[in-house]
């Protein structure tokens, strides 16, 4: 069965890096129009940066000129990297995309960062 495989999280102090992976397992269907959530327990789901198929990119307030995501179309891979980081970008990160046509919302399960002040 085909899902989504999130890595690169882990424990950074705050001004620190991480860059995220997310990539299609199990499938031969391309990741389209991906995109970053993130979630810290007890908290609203919110959404963090988005790519579309025609290579433009867009991504919350929050993490507006700190945080990129970018794609790697042999590898079937998405990336957010994420620079200088805050103590409240704590979160489980969720990468999100559709496979191939199916109209279907395909979820990673989650890699979790946190910041350390």
């Amino acid at each position: 069965q085909a899902q989504l495989v999130e890595s690169g999280g882990g424990l950074v102090q705050a001004g620190g890096s991480l860059r995220l992976s997310c990539a299609a397992s199990g499938s031969i269907f391309s990741m389209h129009d991906p995109g970053w959530y993130r979630q810290d327990p007890g908290k609203e789901l919110e959404w963090v940066a988005g790519l579309t198929d025609g290579g433009s990119t867009n991504d919350a307030d929050s993490v507006k000129g700190r945080f990129t995501i970018s794609r790697d179309n042999a590898k079937n891979t998405v990336y957010l990297q994420m620079n200088s980081l805050k103590f409240d970008d704590t979160a489980v990160y969720y990468c999100k995309a559709h496979l191939g046509a199916a109209p279907e919302d395909y979820w990673g399960r989650g890699t979790l960062v946190v910041v350390s002040s």
